[in-house]
């Protein structure tokens, strides 16, 4: 809590265990985050993975985990579609804070429609 690489996850705006709910395509996502940080610039999804040894790089995240936040951005998308959503693992290994870039989100989604 005291390092401030995630200050931005425990600062204002920030809701733990928040629900997510809603439609992508025809599937139903029903989830909950560990923490949904929402600020008049951005939406902010984290949550919290406990893998050990917590991978080095964001291509060593599995797909479950990147298809799972990618579902999560896409909800959350239609609730703001107008502002940024980012979505963060915070590797409790470590401790490491990991951004899932645009692009990965974006493949993942398109599977998961498919």
């Amino acid at each position: 809590l005291e390092d401030s690489q995630f200050d931005i996850v425990f600062g204002p705006g920030g809701r733990a265990e928040a629900p997510i709910v809603g439609k992508v395509g025809q599937n139903l996502i029903n989830g909950r985050v560990d923490r949904l940080v929402i600020t008049s610039g951005e939406i902010l999804i984290v949550d919290y993975k406990t893998d050990r040894p917590a991978p080095d790089d964001v291509a060593d995240v599995g797909e479950a985990y990147i298809a799972q936040m990618a579902a999560y951005r896409a909800v959350l998308s239609q609730a703001w579609p107008n502002r940024p959503i980012r979505c963060l693992l915070v590797w409790t290994d470590g401790p490491r804070l990991m951004e899932i870039p645009a692009p990965a989100l974006d493949k993942a989604i398109k599977a998961v429609l498919a």
